[in-house]
C-alpha cells in the first residue's frame, strides 16, 4: 500500500521558503494570498497501521511542522 505524508510549517511559525516562492510569484503578477512550503514523503508498506508511529517517531518535527497522511 502507498501512504503519502503531508509535513508542513505549523501555522503561526516563520516559513522564509514559502514567503521568497510568494515574493517571486507576485513579483511576477500573480496574485497570491499565501505560500506553505513542506514536504511530501511517499512510503511503500505493508502495514498502513504502523504509518502513523513512524511518522512522529522519524519523519516530523513535532515542535515547528504538522502531518497529515493520506
Amino acid at each position: 500500500m502507498r501512504v503519502r505524508v503531508l509535513i508542513t510549517p505549523k501555522e503561526g511559525l516563520l516559513d522564509p521558503e514559502g514567503r521568497a516562492v510568494k515574493e517571486i510569484l507576485q513579483d511576477n503578477g500573480y496574485k497570491v494570498k499565501s505560500v506553505r512550503v513542506g514536504k511530501v514523503v511517499e512510503l511503500e508498506v505493508d502495514d498502513p497501521s504502523q504509518v502513523k508511529e513512524m511518522v512522529e517517531k522519524f519523519l516530523y518535527n513535532p515542535l515547528i511542522e504538522e502531518y497529515v497522511i493520506e
